[in-house]
């Protein structure tokens, strides 16, 4: 139960940090950074997944299997909004 907690305790706290972080960013720079926001993303999918397979406690394999899918629709996002950014820099034909 104590891990659980801990594990608890730094998943909220990582929650709060990202909201602060991405609240205080102005919207002229959140396209900028949106490779820096893939490769955290991609950070968190390791993490989750070595956390997944060095565990067996229900809870922690769920938040786990939730930061996975999180941090994919991120990434994924990612790649789109970067994509059509640079479809806007294409000369019409």
């Amino acid at each position: 139960m104590e891990q659980f907690v801990s594990y608890l305790t730094i998943f909220l706290i990582a929650v709060f940090v990202g909201i602060e972080v991405i609240n205080r960013i102005p919207p002229l720079l959140h396209t900028p950074l949106m490779s820096g926001s893939n490769a955290i993303s991609g950070i968190t999918i390791i993490g989750a997944i070595l956390t997944l397979h060095t565990t067996n406690h229900w809870i922690i394999q769920v938040l786990g299997f939730l930061a996975i899918v999180a941090a994919t629709v991120n990434v994924i996002g990612g790649f789109v909004v970067t994509h059509r950014m640079l479809g806007m820099f294409k000369k019409k034909d």
